[in-house]
């Protein structure tokens, strides 16, 4: 089936957005960014998402989607602190953090939490991408206040939210985040092989996973593949489509957003996985909700 595009409003500015919380995909994709019509819908940048309640504004991670998220804070948001929190530092989750226009103004506090590597810190690995050999703005050009901390698993507490990191499967020092909210939980595994061979991670994590994510009411989770494709691709730090129903099942959500898409999938495949998998989970009974991460879409969860 193909969708139709949706005409979008422009996102509320934080003093006009209504109660609950807001989550906000700017981008959606896996890999390296792929625009084009064929893909216009579900997006083509690569992972960065918001989410707003009340006074609060977190973001995580910072792809090519995070240039786009810079121009609406320039433009609407008057909150100057803003805290950043990623889930590793593999290129398509840091490449729009040069481009965002907010490290460039001097009256903005920016704080960038994520899992330091091989101890290495998180504000050396985020230079390091603006070094001369890779980027002609040097990082001595940045204006904002910035601040790093590191989560590599705990907690971390902040006005009006709390959120914990807890390490997943894939290549590198790699965690996702379950976050307290207004009243919502969202968990957001990005990047995440559920069912590999990796045995790195300690006995009984898929265990503690389930638990990390249990009763969650929105799951973003990595699923890049299809179960054909994963056949060659096992050990890559990636997870299925039906493994990640599974996963969400298990877990019991309450909605599963497909995320990580792959960068050769188009909005039409997208749109016939979602719907074979809304079938299944309708036919087996589950209150399961299954959609895919949309660029530009906002989700708003009303506050309980």
């Amino acid at each position: 089936m193909t969708r139709p595009a949706i005409d979008r409003p422009p996102v509320p500015s934080p003093e006009d957005a209504g109660p609950g919380v807001t989550l906000r995909c700017w981008g959606t994709r896996g890999s390296i960014p792929s625009p084009g019509p064929r893909t216009a819908r579900y997006g083509g940048n690569t992972t960065c998402v918001e989410i707003r309640a009340g006074e609060s504004r977190l973001v995580f991670d910072a792809g090519s989607g995070m240039r786009l998220l810079g121009q609406e804070l320039e433009a609407r948001d008057h909150t100057l602190t803003t805290p950043i929190f990623l889930t590793h530092f593999h290129w398509d989750h840091i490449q729009g953090f040069p481009f965002f226009r907010p490290l460039y103004a001097p009256d903005r506090e920016l704080h960038i939490i994520g899992p330091a590597q091989n101890g290495i810190d998180v504000q050396s690995l985020f230079a390091g991408q603006m070094g001369p050999i890779y980027f002609p703005v040097p990082f001595s050009a940045v204006a904002a206040d910035l601040t790093f901390g590191h989560l590599n698993e705990g907690s971390w507490e902040g006005e009006g939210f709390s959120l914990r990191a807890m390490r997943v499967r894939h290549p590198s020092y790699v965690v996702g985040y379950r976050i307290e909210v207004g009243g919502q939980t969202i968990c957001f595994i990005p990047d995440n092989e559920l069912e590999g061979t990796d045995d790195s991670l300690e006995p009984g994590w898929r265990k503690r996973l389930v638990d990390f994510v249990a009763g969650a009411d929105v799951l973003l989770h990595d699923a890049m593949y299809t179960e054909e494709e994963y056949e060659h691709r096992t050990g890559w730090g990636h997870s299925t489509f039906r493994q990640t129903v599974r996963f969400a099942q298990e877990a019991g959500v309450g909605r599963l957003l497909f995320f990580h898409h792959d960068p050769e999938r188009t909005d039409d495949e997208l749109d016939e996985i979602v719907d074979r998998f809304q079938d299944e989970v309708l036919a087996a009974g589950s209150s399961l909700e299954v959609g895919a991460a949309e660029e530009g879409h906002d989700l708003t969860l009303q506050e309980t």
